[in-house]
C-alpha cells in the first residue's frame, strides 16, 4: 500500500478522457508577468477537466474584479499535482479534497480556509457504484472484478470507499486492493472513474456519492450503489505556506460573498456547491487519522 501510484489506468483514462474532450490547458502561466504579481489558484479535474477551463475564465475573472489584482487559473493533472503546485510556489491557492489537504498541510504547511457546503451538509460520502444488470448485489460480489476510482490521493475518490471493504471484513486496512480485486484503475476523477463503469469498462467506481450527478439520465438509470462510507468532510479551499494575509483575507472575503443572492450564479462555476463557510484545520482532523492509518503520513 506504500506505493500509491503503482496501480496506473492508462486505457481507461485514454478512453475516457477522449470521450469527454480532456485538454489540460492554463491561463496565462507561461506569459510574463506584467505589474503586479498575479494570484495563481490550482483545480483538481474531479469533473470534465474541459468544462472547468470554461469555468476557470469566469471565476478569475469575478476575483479579478473584486480583488483588483491579475487573478490566474489552471486545471491540475490530479491532486498530486495541485499539491506540488503549492508546494514550488506555482499555485498560491488550490480546491481539492481533504486527503490531498492533509498531505499539503503535512509536508508543506498549506492552510485550508474555506469548505465546501453541498446539498445542505458541510460532509459527504463515498460509494461504490455498480450497474444494475451487472449481477452484483454486495462488495463480495466483487472479488476478482475490477474497479476504478478517481485518483490514489482522494478521500471519496479512493480511500473511504476502500474502508468500505475493509469495514465488510473483505479487504484489511493496508492490503494491496490488487489482491483482492482482478484489476485496479485510476482514472483521474469522479466523472472519468464512474464513467468508465457506466460504459462498461470496469465492474465498479469507488467514487463520491455525488458522482452519479456527472452522469446522463440515461446512464443514471442503469447504474446503483451497494456500499456508502462514513461521513466525510466537504471538499475546500487552501492556500500555500507564506502568501501574504492580506491576500488570504481578501480572497476569502470574494468568495464568501458568493453565498449572496447576486452572486450565487458563479458558484456553478467552482464545482457547484450550495456555497462556502469558514473553516480550519481541526475540521479535516478525522481525515488526517485515515491517512495515517493508510500510510500516507507516517
Amino acid at each position: 500500500m506504500k506505493n500509491h501510484t503503482g496501480i496506473l489506468a492508462l486505457i481507461i483514462i485514454a478512453v475516457v478522457m477522449t470521450t469527454l474532450g480532456f485538454n489540460l490547458q492554463s491561463f496565462g502561466l507561461t506569459e510574463k508577468d506584467k505589474g503586479e504579481k498575479p494570484l495563481v489558484l490550482a483545480f483538481i479535474p474531479q469533473e470534465n477537466p474541459e468544462k472547468l477551463i470554461g469555468d476557470i475564465e469566469v471565476i478569475t475573472e469575478y476575483l479579478q474584479s473584486e480583488l483588483g489584482i491579475p487573478v490566474k487559473g489552471f486545471v491540475s493533472l490530479d491532486h498530486a499535482a495541485a499539491v506540488e503546485a503549492l508546494r514550488n510556489g506555482e499555485a498560491d491557492i488550490s480546491f481539492m479534497g481533504g486527503l490531498p489537504y492533509v498531505l499539503a498541510h503535512e509536508k508543506i504547511g498549506a492552510q485550508v480556509i474555506l469548505s465546501e457546503v453541498y446539498r445542505g451538509s458541510p460532509t459527504y460520502t463515498g460509494r461504490v457504484f455498480v450497474l444494475k444488470e451487472s449481477g452484483i448485489e454486495n462488495l463480495g460480489d466483487l472479488k476478482g472484478k475490477s474497479i476504478a476510482f478517481a485518483d490514489p490521493i482522494s478521500e471519496s475518490g479512493y480511500i473511504y470507499p476502500l474502508e468500505t471493504f475493509v469495514e465488510a471484513g473483505l479487504l484489511k486496512r493496508g492490503q494491496d486492493p490488487k489482491e483482492y480485486f482482478g484489476n485496479v484503475y485510476f482514472a483521474g476523477g469522479y466523472q472519468q472513474a464512474i464513467q468508465a463503469m457506466a460504459n462498461g469498462l470496469v465492474d465498479a467506481a469507488g467514487v463520491s456519492q455525488f458522482a452519479e450527478f456527472l452522469l446522463t439520465p440515461e446512464q443514471l438509470e442503469t447504474v446503483k450503489w451497494i456500499s456508502e462510507s462514513e461521513p466525510i468532510p466537504s471538499h475546500l479551499v487552501c492556500v500555500r505556506k507564506g502568501l501574504s494575509q492580506e491576500r488570504v483575507q481578501a480572497f476569502k472575503q470574494a468568495m464568501l460573498k458568493l453565498n449572496e443572492p447576486e452572486h450565487r450564479y458563479l458558484l456553478k462555476h467552482v464545482y457547484n456547491p450550495d456555497g462556502y463557510i469558514e473553516a480550519s484545520h481541526s475540521d479535516y482532523e478525522s481525515v488526517e487519522v485515515k491517512a495515517r492509518e493508510y500510510g500516507y503520513i507516517q
